[in-house]
C-alpha cells in the first residue's frame, strides 16, 4: 500500500426528515442562496422542505443550473451572489448542481478571472455551501471536487480546492423517488466507474480499500436493478444513495494507485456531442478494458472472480470474460455502451485526440502509459 493523508471534514445527515436539521447546520445570521436545477424539486416537495426549514433566515435563489452545469449560467448565479451578499450557499439537487454550486462558491470571492479556476489558478478562499442531494450518483456531496463546461469551446474541466468540500450534506432517500429512470440508470453506472477508476488497475497490497470496492461494486450491481423495479423501496433506495457516495468520498481511493482516464474521454464526448455524463462511461469503459488489458489484466481477473464469481479458466480468460460482464450489466440497465447507437460516428475523435495533447495529457491511466494514441483507439473500439 502507498503512503497516503486522508481528510473528509463533511458531516453527513442521512434519512427521513433529515431536511429539518438545516435550521441547525446553518450558521444563524446567514444571507444563502439555495442553488438548484430545472426546477423538478418544486413539483416534488423537496423546495418546500428546504424553505420551510429556511425560515427566519435571509436567503434568495438562483435555478436553471443544467445537467453539466456550464460556466455561462454559473457566472449569472455569482453575478447574483454578489449583489445579494451571500454567505452560505445551499445546493440543492443531483451532482451538476452541487458541482456548479462548489464553482459558484469559488468564483464569488476570487479575484480575477474566474475561468482560470479551471486551469488550475489558486483558490485561496471560498463561500461555505451545504447540500440536499436528490440524485445519487457522482459523490459531489462528499468531496471537493466539480466538473464544469464551457458552451462557448465546448470545453469541460475539472477542479477540486479542499475550500469547496461542502460543511454539511443532507441526503433523505425518499428525495430520489420521483427520479426518471434516465436517471437512476445514469447515476448508478456514474457510481459503478468511479469504484472502477479506483480499483481496476494494478494490485497494491491494499486488501482493505480492495474488498471495500468490491463490496460496493457488488452492491451496485444488486441495486440498480432494484431500484428501476421498485423506484419507492426505501432500504434499496438508501442504499444506493449511501453506495453512490462512499464511491468518490476519497476512502477507497488512499494508498492506492487510480485511473480516470475513461472520465477524461467521456468529458470530452460529453462536451462535444452533448451525451449524459453516465451514457458516455458506459460507452468506453468496455473499450477502455479492452484496449489497456495487458495493463489491467491482473486485476481485471480478481475482479472477475470477486464480483462476477467467474472462477473457471486461466487468468487471461476470467479477465476477458469481465469486460463482457461489464458491459452486460450496463445493457442491463437499459443504458447504450457504443456511440453508434446515439447516431455518433468518428466525427470528433481528431479533435479529442488534439486536445489531449495541447492540454499534454500524453501520459495518463495508472501507470502513464495511455497515450492520445491509444486514445484513439479506444474511442475506435466505443464505435
Amino acid at each position: 500500500m502507498n503512503n497516503f493523508e486522508f481528510y473528509n471534514p463533511v458531516k453527513i445527515e442521512f434519512g427521513k426528515g433529515a431536511v429539518e436539521k438545516l435550521r441547525e447546520l446553518i450558521p444563524a445570521g446567514s444571507k444563502v442562496m439555495i442553488t438548484y436545477g430545472g426546477g423538478s424539486i418544486k413539483s416534488n416537495g423537496v423546495y418546500s422542505d428546504v424553505c420551510k426549514a429556511l425560515e427566519g433566515f435571509s436567503y434568495t435563489e438562483f435555478g436553471g443550473i443544467e445537467p453539466n452545469p456550464t460556466y455561462e449560467t454559473l457566472m449569472q448565479a455569482v453575478e447574483k451572489a454578489r449583489a445579494f451578499g451571500v454567505t452560505f450557499l445551499l445546493a440543492v439537487g443531483g451532482g451538476s448542481v452541487l458541482d456548479g454550486t462548489k464553482f459558484i462558491a469559488a468564483a464569488i470571492p476570487f479575484e480575477g478571472d474566474p475561468w482560470t479556476i479551471l486551469k488550475r489558478a489558486a483558490v485561496k478562499t471560498a463561500i461555505p455551501m451545504g447540500t440536499v442531494l436528490t440524485l445519487p450518483a457522482t459523490g459531489s456531496e462528499m468531496n471537493s471536487g466539480a466538473v464544469i463546461s464551457r458552451k462557448e469551446t465546448k470545453e469541460k474541466f475539472a477542479f477540486s480546492t479542499p475550500l469547496t468540500f461542502p460543511v454539511f450534506s443532507i441526503l433523505d432517500p425518499e428525495y430520489t423517488y420521483s427520479l426518471p429512470t434516465n436517471q437512476i440508470v445514469n447515476g448508478t453506472v456514474d457510481a459503478f466507474i468511479h469504484v472502477m477508476e479506483q480499483y481496476l488497475t494494478y494490485p497494491s497490497a491494499a486488501l482493505v480499500q480492495d474488498y471495500w470496492a468490491e463490496g460496493l461494486l457488488k452492491a451496485l450491481v444488486d441495486l440498480g436493478p432494484k431500484a428501476l423495479a421498485n423506484p419507492t423501496d426505501y432500504d434499496v433506495r438508501s442504499n444506493l444513495m449511501w453506495a453512490a457516495t462512499m464511491a468518490l468520498n476519497g476512502i477507497i481511493a488512499v494508498g492506492v494507485p487510480q485511473d480516470w482516464a475513461t472520465h477524461m474521454i467521456g468529458h470530452e464526448l460529453t462536451a462535444l456531442h452533448g451525451l449524459a455524463h453516465g451514457e458516455t462511461l458506459a460507452i468506453v469503459y468496455p473499450a477502455m478494458m479492452e484496449v489497456m488489458f495487458e495493463q489491467k489484466k491482473e486485476k481485471m481477473a480478481q475482479y472477475a472472480e470477486r464480483v462476477w464469481g467467474i472462477t473457471e479458466g486461466g487468468a487471461d480468460e476470467r479477465a476477458r470474460k469481465s469486460i463482457a460482464k461489464t458491459e452486460e450489466f450496463f445493457k442491463s440497465l437499459g443504458i447504450k455502451t457504443h456511440l453508434k447507437e446515439y447516431g455518433i460516428g468518428d466525427e470528433s475523435f481528431e479533435t479529442i485526440c488534439t486536445r489531449f495533447t495541447e492540454r499534454r495529457w500524453v501520459k495518463m491511466g495508472e501507470r502513464g502509459e495511455l497515450t492520445p494514441e491509444l486514445v484513439l483507439e479506444v474511442l475506435k473500439k466505443s464505435l
